[in-house]
């Protein structure tokens, strides 16, 4: 890594998702949350390009010649839906034992994707450039968020969008995430996520910025423990959250 990319990898984050690559596909195991998430951070994904790029989300193949990088992309939860669509998707995990697991699922699905074990920051190191970087449940994971965050920057081509979405820093997202989601309903092992490390909207707004994006949206992800469903809501930022910024 040269002194542009500083390695924001932080190996004890890495090596929680190693221990759970197996399960990326249980619906039911320790990424239940995820799948339960999933329709909903689609459709705000969906959205977002659709309006960025002027697709008709009713067409066969609306994101086909769109290039789309899927920076921990775990076993595909969110690469094959792109693929499907018709976008070029590669999807890259910094968690090794993660990438198998998606290659042989998206073997199994028909599906070309052309899965990395690898960083943001070492293919930002190439030149390679995306119209889409999907950056979900990331940022609060990494060593250094601003570094993190400048390599998706420079991995987005001019007019490229860039989805991010991660976790506020308050009383309620310690409650909801950290003591509902792995202490109390078991959804995932304990220590999966660091209170400390969530980023509240206006700190990650502010991030984005300086990274050399503008920010354009963002938007809550609310979970309704009655229906366990999940929606998007214009206020309610106060747990899970998503952004859209763009590249001048």
């Amino acid at each position: 890594m040269s002194a542009t990319h500083p390695n924001t990898v932080d190996d004890a984050e890495i090596a929680k998702f190693e221990a759970m690559a197996a399960e990326w596909w249980d619906p039911n195991g320790k990424f239940k949350p995820l799948h339960m998430l999933n329709p909903c951070r689609l459709d705000y994904i969906t959205d977002q390009i659709a309006a960025e790029f002027d697709r008709d989300l009713t067409a066969e193949k609306p994101f086909d010649g769109l290039r789309i990088f899927d920076i921990g992309c775990g076993g595909g939860l969110l690469s094959e839906p792109m693929a499907r669509l018709g976008a070029t998707v590669v999807g890259a995990d910094a968690a090794e034992r993660n990438i198998p697991v998606a290659r042989l699922h998206a073997e199994q699905s028909g599906l070309e994707i052309d899965y990395r074990h690898t960083t943001a920051e070492a293919v930002a190191e190439t030149g390679e450039v995306f119209d889409v970087v999907l950056n979900m449940e990331v940022v609060e994971h990494v060593a250094d968020p601003l570094a993190y965050l400048t390599a998706c920057q420079q991995l987005l081509k001019p007019g490229g969008l860039m989805i991010c979405s991660t976790l506020n820093r308050n009383p309620k997202s310690y409650l909801m995430a950290i003591i509902g989601a792995e202490h109390v309903m078991r959804w995932l092992p304990k220590g999966t996520h660091e209170w400390q490390k969530f980023i509240t909207p206006d700190e990650l707004f502010d991030l984005i910025g300086q990274a050399g994006l503008t920010p354009v949206d963002r938007k809550g992800f609310v979970f309704n423990p009655l229906t366990w469903t999940w929606s998007l809501s214009a206020r309610d930022l106060s747990v899970n959250y998503v952004t859209a910024s763009t590249k001048s």
